[in-house]
C-alpha cells in the first residue's frame, strides 16, 4: 500500500476465509496500549520512520516483539451516565470513551482491575437481576448456576424465571414495568440488585421495557451486561474473588 508509519488494518475471518474490512493509515488507539505492555514506544518509532529514519536505524529488529509476561486487558470507558437519552446496549458502532488496561497474573484479575479502573463496582455477594430474551434463556442457565453457587440470588422475569425453575435454579420473580410493585424498575432504583444481565429482543415491545432497564442501571451505577458472553466474563471475575476469599478464610484456619 506504500504506507510508511503506522496504520490500522481490520479484519474478519468467514467460514476460514480472511478479508480485509478496512485499512486506516494512522495510529490506533491500541498503539499506546501495546507500548506500555511491550515498553517499545511505537509512535516514537514511527514518526521517526516516516521522517526517514529505518526501524534497523533505530536499532530495531523485524519480526515479533517477545511477549511479556502476565495478563494484560483492556477494557471500554463509557459516560453514559451524562448521555441521558442513550441506550447502553453496544454493537459494532464505536460508543466508548476512553480506555484503562488491567495487568495481573490471570486474566479474572486483569479483568478485575480494569473493570474496576473504568469505574464499575463489583461485588462477589448479593442479587443478579435476569432478564433475557427466548433465544438467550438456555444459555443463561449456566451463568444463573455459576451465580448460585457462589451464594448470590437470582431475581428475574417471569418468562426467565419459569425457565431457570424448571432447570431447578432457585429464582424470585420480580414483576415487569408497568405491573403491581415491586417492578424491575423499583428493585433497581432501591439498589436491591448488584449486577442486571438484559438480552431484550429489538424491534419489539419488550425494547422499549430494556431501554428502561438499561438506563436505570446505568443512573444508579448498576452493572448492565447487554451480552452473555461478557457476563460469563463477569462471572468468572466474581468466581476468581471468591476462591480467593475462600482460600484465606481456611489459611487463617489454619494458622
Amino acid at each position: 500500500l506504500n504506507i510508511k508509519g503506522l496504520l490500522n488494518i481490520q479484519f474478519v475471518i468467514s467460514e476460514s476465509q480472511v478479508y480485509v474490512i478496512e485499512v486506516n493509515p494512522r495510529s490506533s488507539r491500541t498503539v499506546p496500549f501495546l507500548s506500555k505492555i511491550t515498553n517499545i514506544p511505537m509512535a516514537n518509532i514511527a514518526t521517526k520512520a516516516i521522517l526517514g529514519q529505518s526501524i534497523l536505524e533505530q536499532d530495531y529488529a523485524t519480526g515479533l516483539a517477545a511477549a511479556p509476561e502476565g495478563v494484560y486487558v483492556k477494557v471500554p470507558v463509557f459516560s453514559f451516565a451524562k448521555l441521558r437519552r442513550v441506550d447502553t446496549t453496544l454493537g459494532p458502532e464505536m460508543k466508548s470513551t476512553g480506555e484503562v488496561m488491567g495487568k495481573d497474573l490471570t486474566l479474572e484479575k486483569a479483568l478485575y482491575k480494569g473493570l474496576v479502573a473504568a469505574g464499575m463496582t463489583i461485588k462477589d455477594y448479593g442479587t443478579v437481576l435476569i432478564t433475557v430474551s427466548d433465544k438467550d434463556k438456555e444459555e443463561v442457565l449456566d451463568l444463573a448456576r455459576r451465580f448460585t453457587n457462589i451464594g448470590y440470588r437470582i431475581l428475574a422475569t417471569v418468562g426467565t424465571a419459569n425457565r431457570l425453575a424448571k432447570a431447578g435454579i432457585e429464582v424470585k420473580i420480580v414483576n415487569k414495568i408497568g405491573s403491581e410493585s415491586p417492578t424491575l424498575i423499583d428493585v433497581i432504583q432501591k439498589g436491591d440488585v448488584q449486577l442486571v444481565i438484559n438480552t431484550l429482543t429489538k424491534g419489539k415491545l419488550p425494547e422499549r421495557d430494556g431501554f428502561r432497564i438499561r438506563r436505570e442501571s446505568e443512573e444508579n451505577g448498576i452493572p448492565c451486561f447487554t451480552s452473555i458472553d461478557t457476563a460469563e466474563a463477569m462471572i468468572r471475575v466474581v468466581e476468581s474473588m471468591t476462591f480467593q476469599t475462600d482460600k484465606m478464610q481456611k489459611q487463617q484456619v489454619i494458622i
